[in-house]
């Protein structure tokens, strides 16, 4: 019985840090600018209360209810993003995300990863890496969790201003 509670905690371990801290590492280097937005943060947003409430506004807010952990990185580092894309690449592999879709296009690659929820448009969690941004040779490496829906993530984008937020737009049209 020792044996087996002892392999489970072997086996569960590294999970656990992995997916808490695989892209922390880029927070705080000189070449990296990073923007990280928790939970509380998100519940802080989602309680302020508007007077001027449109369409627009009342989506955002309902969506970042729904949100836990924003992480976005960007870096002109090459060093640095190939550093980001094997970090990628490891956590895609061992998160159990799913491809959404991969855009190569005039010098811009963009991949976007989910874990679904219990729908289709359903989103646990939300990985993209894109290189060669409009800005030129910038790196973007973006982490998204919540419980939202992927038709969601245009109303994201355009009041937050993420880098890649085009791209992103793109990927949740015809996504119903």
């Amino acid at each position: 019985m020792r044996k087996i509670v002892l392999i489970f905690v072997l086996s569960v371990l590294p999970n656990v840090f992995f997916g808490q801290s695989a892209f922390d590492k880029f927070d705080g280097q000189d070449d990296v600018t990073s923007v990280i937005v928790n939970k509380k943060m998100f519940e802080m947003m989602g309680s302020v209360k508007l007077e001027n409430k449109d369409k627009d506004s009342q989506q955002y807010f309902n969506l970042i209810k729904k949100l836990d952990n924003l992480k976005v990185f960007t870096t002109s580092s090459t060093r640095v993003t190939s550093e980001m894309k094997a970090s990628a690449d490891r956590y895609m592999k061992v998160s159990g995300l799913e491809e959404l879709m991969r855009i190569n296009d005039g010098g811009k690659n963009i991949k976007i990863w989910v874990k679904s929820g219990s729908k289709d448009s359903q989103i646990k969690e939300l990985l993209m890496f894109m290189e060669g941004t409009s800005k030129g040779n910038e790196t973007v490496l973006m982490s998204l969790t919540g419980d939202f829906d992927l038709n969601e993530i245009s109303v994201l984008t355009d009041k937050m201003r993420l880098p890649g937020g085009d791209e992103l737009k793109k990927a949740t049209k015809g996504k119903k």
